[in-house]
Parts: C-alpha cells; structure tokens; sequence
C-alpha cells in the first residue's frame, strides 16, 4: 500500500443550488443549501485513501465546530490526522459555492486556519508521494517541495505565479487548461497533466504530449472535486506502476465519476467503482 501525506487545506463547503449561475450584480434565489466537507487539499486525500493508499493530512483548521464538520468524512474512512493543527485564532476554512442545474460551479474560498499552515521535515517523512495544493501559504508549498523525499505532486490550483525553481523540482504538476495558460514555466516540472473536461486530459513530459486520454460518458450533477479526484486518482495509479497511459486513464474515470453526484467529498468514487466504470 502506497503512502501518500497530503499538505494542504481543509474547508467547510456552503453549497447553493441555483438554476443557473448570477451575472455580476444579480441576484438569484437557491433551492436549498448545503453544508459539506471540502477544501482541495482535504478532497485529494480522502480520494487517494478511497482508491486504496495509506493516507495521512498534514493541514491547519480553527477550534470550532465547523473543523469538526470538515473532518469527518476523513476521519470515517481512516484518513490519519495525527499531523492536523487547530488554530484557536483562526476559523475554519470555509468556501461558498454555487452550482447550477448544468453541474457549473463557481467558488469562493475563505482560508481561515489555511493560512497559518507551516511545514517540517516530520511532515513528509517516509511518505511515498507527497502532494500539495496552492490553498495554503506560499512558504507551505515551498518547504513541503524542499522536504519531500518521494514523489512531489502539485496541484497548482487556484493559480498564481511560481517560482522556477519550485517548478523544476516537482515530479507532477496538475492543472487545468486555464491554469496551464496562466502559470509560465510548468513544463519544466518533470511532468504535467492538463485537465479539459469532458475532452479528457493529457500527460506531458520534457515539453511534449506523451498520454492523452478520455473520461467515460457520465451525467454532470455537481463539478466540485472533480480535478481533486483526478489529481489523487493520477497519483495513485502512477505510485502502483501503472504506465502513463493508463494512469491517465484511470484519472479521466475518477473525474468523470465524481461529477455525478452532489457535493466534494460525497462525490469521490472507491477503488472498486473506478474498477467498474473502467
């Protein structure tokens, strides 16, 4: 069994259902709300243990009841916390979404105890791939990548400018199209997987397309942790062997998979139905 630690963030997601998204200044009455763990860092540790891996969750929330919200799909499916901080300053993150009767979303984030995140060595130690998003301070991601002594997988979402040096030495980078064109360097990494939709994704290593592949055919419900669930999936698969192929493969299903229902952690799919929809 793989082990995979995660640094990265934890949310409560607040999620409106809207028969379409608002225009800038509208506003549009929801069918109802929902309150739902979230938060990228969270999704793609509680994917990655669904799909089989040994996982634990390095990450920050505040000492509130919404924390204990946030946690407890992780905790219910064994994902390790003994490495969580609870900030008595700080809330819990939070992130307000909105999704519409085509499975759209738009999301804002509230770090929260997100933002006080730091990193040491015990953090990544031992651990066979370690995994991180840009949900948490800069100077986490930096040191998670410095320390790491497995693989480094970054999910460089929300975008923002990295340093090239950072860049050169993770060994994974996922983004989405958007996030591709707007990031400068990435193919730098040792390889990068862009994100399409529903048009699949691709796998490119030394600045050239090596993999491409399709999700299969699926009803959108709800987006939300449909990249997280990609991201864990893509890991997964390539820390088991997989070849690239297959592993993006396998990464477009648990996508595809995860759009189908409501919410983020609800949605991520087990081992055994990404084994069936493949």
């Amino acid at each position: 069994m793989s082990r995979i630690a995660v640094i990265g963030s934890v949310n409560l997601d607040l999620v409106a259902r809207v028969p379409r998204l608002p225009q800038p200044g509208e506003t549009l009455s929801a069918s109802g709300l929902r309150r739902v763990p979230g938060g990228k860092g969270a999704n793609q540790a509680l994917a990655a243990r669904r799909l089989g891996a040994d996982v634990e969750m390095v990450a920050a929330v505040g000492a509130d009841a919404a924390a204990d919200e946030a946690l407890a799909l992780l905790a219910a499916d064994g994902v390790r916390l003994d490495r969580l901080r609870r900030e008595p300053d700080e809330p819990t993150g939070h992130a307000l979404i909105t999704v519409d009767d085509e499975g759209e979303t738009t999301i804002v984030v509230i770090p929260g105890a997100n933002g006080t995140l730091s990193v040491t060595a015990d953090d990544v130690r031992d651990a066979d791939a370690v995994l991180t998003v840009l949900e948490i301070p800069e100077a986490a991601v930096t040191d998670t990548v410095r320390l790491a002594t497995g693989m480094v997988v970054l999910n460089a979402a929300p975008a923002r400018p990295l340093d090239p040096e950072l860049i050169r030495r993770v060994d994974l980078v996922v983004v989405n199209s958007a996030e591709y064109a707007a990031i400068d360097g990435l193919d730098a990494a040792g390889a990068v997987a862009v994100t399409y939709g529903a048009k699949g994704a691709v796998l490119r290593r030394g600045g050239r397309e090596v993999a491409r592949a399709e999700p299969p055919p699926v009803t959108v419900v709800d987006g939300t942790a449909a990249g997280d669930a990609f991201t864990a999936a893509l890991t997964v698969a390539l820390l088991d062997g997989a070849s690239d192929e297959a592993a993006l493969r396998r990464a477009c299903a648990a996508g595809a998979l995860t759009v189908t229902k409501a919410g983020a952690q609800p949605s991520l799919p087990t081992a055994a139905e990404l084994e069936a929809a493949l």
